[in-house]
């Protein structure tokens, strides 16, 4: 009978441990507990686990999308997710190439090269939903990890903020306060802004969850400004909230200015919350309250998921959620009568 090969998995299954875990401890790199990292080593020995080669020298390539790049210049949240990359493969000394990419012919160019370049050993995908260039991307035979952002058929492991739970802690929040007609404020286009709507949309009074379009503020960019349009549409429409939930912190900034330019006071007549928990959050007036998401950790974790594609031949796919949570300031508050 052919032995069984000790995988990765068995190891972590072994230890009752994540993958992520045996990964750093049989690396040596940093964040793993003496006593966790030596039974790890041990089972490894006993179980004769034969040890990956090192990451050292492997080449990965970030690709960023159109939108990875235009918030790029707008706010830090793909700052600190590439912040994230770059110190998780600076401690196990693998080599980034970062490429910002738009359009389909610069995507398919990129595609091309990456498929030919025998030094690259894999690449992640920064903010990148087209389901186009995932198709091609398939083709490539090199592991990929989707970074802010998923893939619906599960082909490409991927991480995230868990949005729908993020949007859900918001508007719960809001209802323990009182409020009931809460507006949602998102631009439409992410899968995983979609999520976020979904989150409230869940957590709504199930009275309000038949006509919960009515509640919703489309905005046509991420921009303050256009979040001020749209709640000042959303005002002159006669709509009745007591509460603003913003898809982004943004938007979130945006919605304090209209609601403010109309007379109205933040939190005594509206509250407002965000999602993101940028730090410019805390330079509004009144203070956002947000729901931090973890940008930097979530960096971190791409760089682990494309790690335990190379040292387990028998990787699985899979999606990785990061739990986000409520940051309370200034903006929101009781519901008025």
């Amino acid at each position: 009978m052919k032995k069984k090969t000790m995988r990765l998995a068995d190891i972590a299954a072994h230890c009752n441990v994540s993958l992520s875990t045996v990964s750093r401890a049989l690396s040596g790199t940093p964040g793993v507990k003496p006593e966790v990292r030596e039974l790890i080593l041990a089972t490894a020995r006993e179980k004769n686990y034969h040890q990956p080669i090192s990451m050292a020298g492997r080449r990965v390539a970030v690709l960023a999308s159109a939108s990875a790049m235009i918030d790029y210049q707008r706010n830090q949240f793909t700052t600190y997710v590439l912040e994230g990359i770059r110190a998780r493969a600076a401690a196990l000394d693998m080599e980034l190439m970062t490429r910002g990419v738009s359009g389909s012919e610069g995507e398919a160019a990129f595609l091309a090269e990456a498929a030919e370049d025998e030094s690259l050993s894999g690449l992640l995908f920064l903010t990148v939903d087209d389901y186009q260039l995932l198709s091609d991307a398939r083709a490539i035979g090199k592991p990929i990890v989707l970074v802010n952002g998923d893939d619906p058929t599960m082909q490409f492991s991927s991480v995230a903020p868990h949005n729908r739970g993020a949007a859900a802690v918001a508007t719960r929040h809001l209802i323990s306060l009182g409020h009931r007609r809460i507006l949602f404020c998102t631009r439409s286009g992410r899968r995983t802004i979609q999520r976020r709507r979904d989150g409230w949309h869940d957590e709504l009074p199930e009275e309000l969850r038949a006509t919960s379009a009515d509640l919703v503020a489309e905005a046509e960019d991420w921009t303050p400004d256009a979040a001020r349009a749209a709640i000042k549409s959303a005002i002159e429409a006669g709509i009745e909230f007591t509460a603003v939930l913003c898809a982004a912190d943004t938007l979130a900034i945006g919605a304090i200015h209209a609601l403010q330019e109309a007379g109205l006071s933040v939190p005594d007549d509206v509250s407002v919350v965000g999602i993101d928990g940028l730090p410019q959050g805390e330079l509004v007036e009144p203070a956002l309250t947000s729901v931090h998401v973890p940008m930097r950790s979530i960096g971190e974790a791409a760089v682990d998921l494309i790690r335990e594609h190379f040292v387990d031949a028998g990787y699985i796919a899979r999606r990785l959620e990061l739990s986000c949570r409520l940051i309370v300031r200034s903006s929101d508050g009781p519901a008025r009568n």
